[in-house]
């Protein structure tokens, strides 16, 4: 058996799925404030309906990361080293982060000599000594290392890993295995995951000492941002890589649900609704730069669309959100008792679910229901106009414990679908995931292209390996090449990924 566990913003799920994939049992608790404890409950939850002896594998989606950077919390302090003077001293590290967020993590900025052109040869070598000089005079607890093109070749960051392992003991962030093209936006996600050291021992720890508590003998895995899965290990490496795992388990869990490789997805919370493209079964994932907590970073994030509707979301006479009352909607909402209209109440009285009955209500909260019912569908229409990019012969699967707010019909989608078990389709998306590997890097056009490219293949395949995938296993499951203009040499642009399942 496994155990798939999604921490959300208002609601975390569990389920346990058996050798067959089937759902044995399910559950939904509050997230609370520290994550941990929401996360526990749900697996207890689950757990009290299953032989834990049979449970193998442990799967999680958490918000620890997102909300340590969003809240400026428990990150620890990063030297950040640029590989690339003097040509990128014009634009320093972190200068376009937000000031409280710079202040609690940088211990340092320096950019040295070293990288590399477009095609791989070497600028100049690193200047080691001015790198010992500038960590002498730093208390970093991390360090961030970037270098001009590393995606075309690794090998001054590797040089400098090398230094600062052996030399200084302190663990290395390194921007080709993170971020790809773009310097600005590879050092941004670079230092982003140096500081998140901290987050990843802690909620790793968590994992291990909850399930050994609970004496379940199973492996644990933490959900990636492409709806893949890593070993706890290759978590404490690359903990920024968890950030988008929330919406990139909702999609996997809406496909295998629903048995549709190509759909919108709308994922709808008590906070939000997530809607999202799946594209071979696996999340369309973004082109353009992501922003988290104000950074922009550019390593691969599922095209997530967030429009600001849940079941929790407050209803008003003039309106609807965009606050909600999350998960203190059994407390507040109309329909448990409370005194608040929310979005709950309004589906409700229009009757796409029975679950609720609304109690008696003036007639101003029976027009002001009607209302938010109205213009809760004109959001989601354009949300999925917005999505759709023009296609209309998809359907859209809703999933989340709030999908019975979206109406039957939608224009702009072949259908609506709602699979069984949708209202924990995060969580079954955790525990159905697959482990991957992926590069983005340059090579060159000519003759050496084709080998080149087998190289990039076995590179992410092995990455996939070391994430935890079978290596008998892996296949190559995306192969993207992009000429590249301008340059003395022809050069393509090269985004392999590799996935398979885990290793048993």
């Amino acid at each position: 058996m496994r155990i798939g566990i999604d921490v959300g913003g208002t609601n975390t799920d569990a389920v346990v799925l058996d050798d067959a994939d089937r759902v044995l049992a399910k559950a939904k608790r509050p997230t609370t404030p520290d994550v941990t404890e929401g996360l526990e409950q749900a697996l207890d939850a689950v757990i009290r309906e299953i032989p834990i002896d049979r449970v193998t594998r442990v799967m999680l989606g958490t918000t620890h990361a997102t909300n340590a950077i969003l809240e400026r919390r428990n990150l620890g302090r990063v030297a950040v080293i640029r590989l690339g003077a003097p040509a990128t001293t014009s634009v320093p590290p972190l200068s376009d982060w937000p000031g409280d967020l710079r202040a609690t993590v940088s211990a340092g900025e320096v950019i040295v000599r070293g990288g590399h052109y477009v095609d791989g040869r070497p600028i100049n070598a690193p200047d080691l000594d001015e790198i010992r000089s500038f960590l002498d005079r730093t208390d970093a607890e991390a360090v961030a290392v970037t270098s001009v093109f590393s995606p075309a070749n690794t090998e001054h960051e590797l040089t400098v890993a090398d230094l600062v392992k052996s030399e200084y003991g302190l663990s290395v962030s390194l921007s080709h295995e993170i971020g790809s093209l773009g310097l600005l936006e590879r050092e941004n996600a670079t230092v982003l995951n140096a500081a998140l050291y901290g987050v990843a021992t802690q909620v790793t720890e968590a994992l291990v000492g909850a399930l050994a508590e609970r004496g379940l003998p199973a492996v644990p895995y933490l959900a990636q941002n492409d709806g893949t899965l890593m070993t706890l290990e290759h978590a404490r490496k690359l903990p920024v890589s968890t950030i988008g795992s929330g919406p990139a388990n909702s999609l996997r869990g809406a496909a295998y649900l629903s048995g549709v490789r190509e759909a919108i997805v709308a994922d709808v919370g008590g906070t939000s609704t997530d809607l999202g493209v799946l594209t071979g079964g696996f999340p369309r994932e973004s082109a353009a730069a992501v922003e988290i907590g104000g950074v922009l970073t550019n390593f691969r994030m599922p095209d997530i669309l967030a429009i600001a509707l849940g079941g929790g979301t407050v209803v008003r006479p003039r309106g609807i959100g965009p606050d909600s009352v999350g998960y203190e909607i059994v407390d507040r909402a109309l329909v448990f008792g409370g005194t608040t209209p929310t979005m709950t109440d309004a589906a409700a009285y229009a009757g796409r679910t029975s679950a609720w009955n609304v109690p008696d209500i003036s007639e101003g909260i029976r027009d002001t229901l009607e209302r938010a019912v109205a213009l809760a569908d004109d959001m989601v229409i354009d949300a999925v106009d917005r999505v759709a990019l023009g296609r209309t012969d998809r359907p859209l699967v809703a999933v989340g414990g709030g999908a019975f707010l979206l109406p039957g019909e939608i224009p702009g989608v072949s259908g609506v679908i709602r699979p069984e078990h949708a209202e924990v389709a995060n969580a079954v998306g955790a525990a159905i995931a697959l482990a991957s590997g992926r590069v983005d890097t340059i090579l060159p056009a000519g003759e050496t292209r084709s080998k080149a490219i087998e190289r990039a293949k076995e590179e992410a395949a092995a990455r996939a390996v070391a994430a935890g995938a079978d290596p008998e296993k892996v296949e190559i499951v995306d192969l993207l090449e992009v000429p590249l203009s301008y340059l003395s040499e022809p050069a393509v642009r090269v985004h392999v990924k590799a996935a398979g399942p885990l290793a048993r």
